[in-house]
């Protein structure tokens, strides 16, 4: 199937993501702003479906989209079992990649960083506020393992509904948070001319800012404008 003829018009110069847009230089209030921008939108259904990207201890990557469920100065928090592809992808190789894109502003942001569990204690809290059908959805799977056919899943949540009433489903033992600490942080907003928008936040190596391609930004990060 050829789809090379597919475009969408983004932006026009007059919605141009600039420096100056950007009041206090750091990545964590921008990314807040947009957040809560995006989340007004009646069109949007879910602001915080995310891709969390992450890669063996042998280099190999996966992907997949789950939900953000906070952030902070801190970082980035979302929940999963540890005995997923990705819980054992970050148990070997504790670093990950979250993209986000917002279709109807033509923005995406990218965020790397070190990743780190959460306490139990936080995952409880967590848990606790689920609805009961996803709480038992969480505890009658085993994730990303291989099963005979849903029946499987449809038996254990029968019997799993008949054990537990609403406020009795415990935590599965080996589902927790993590948080994403990030180092890298991209604000993307495409224009129709291709030429997009593209500002990093980063930590600074040593020697910068050099004050012409790297800026001092506020809390120890530095910007900087990126070719689309």
């Amino acid at each position: 199937m050829d789809i090379g003829g597919m475009r969408h018009d983004y932006n026009n110069k007059n919605n141009l993501f600039l420096e100056k847009h950007i009041q206090k230089k750091e990545p964590l209030g921008l990314f807040q702003k947009w957040f809560e921008q995006i989340q007004s939108d009646p069109r949007t259904v879910e602001p915080n479906a995310v891709c969390l990207s992450t890669c063996t201890k042998n280099g190999i990557p996966s992907g997949r989209f789950v939900l953000l469920k906070g952030f902070s100065k801190d970082g980035f928090r979302f929940f999963t079992h540890y005995t997923s592809r990705k819980g054992q992808d970050l148990e070997d190789n504790p670093k990950a990649a979250l993209t986000f894109y917002w279709e109807h502003f033509s923005r995406s942001v990218r965020i790397e960083g070190d990743v780190e569990k959460l306490g139990f204690d936080v995952a409880d809290t967590y848990f606790k506020s689920r609805p009961h059908q996803s709480q038992i959805g969480a505890l009658c799977s085993d994730q990303s393992k291989p099963i005979f056919d849903r029946d499987v899943l449809t038996e254990k949540e029968e019997v799993l509904k008949a054990i537990y009433k609403e406020g009795e489903v415990p935590r599965p033992p080996l589902w927790g948070g993590y948080l994403l600490k990030p180092h890298t942080i991209e604000f993307w907003q495409g224009q129709t001319d291709r030429i997009h928008d593209r500002i990093r936040f980063r930590f600074p190596k040593e020697g910068e800012p050099d004050g012409v391609l790297t800026k001092q930004g506020e809390d120890g990060w530095i910007y900087e404008r990126l070719c689309p």
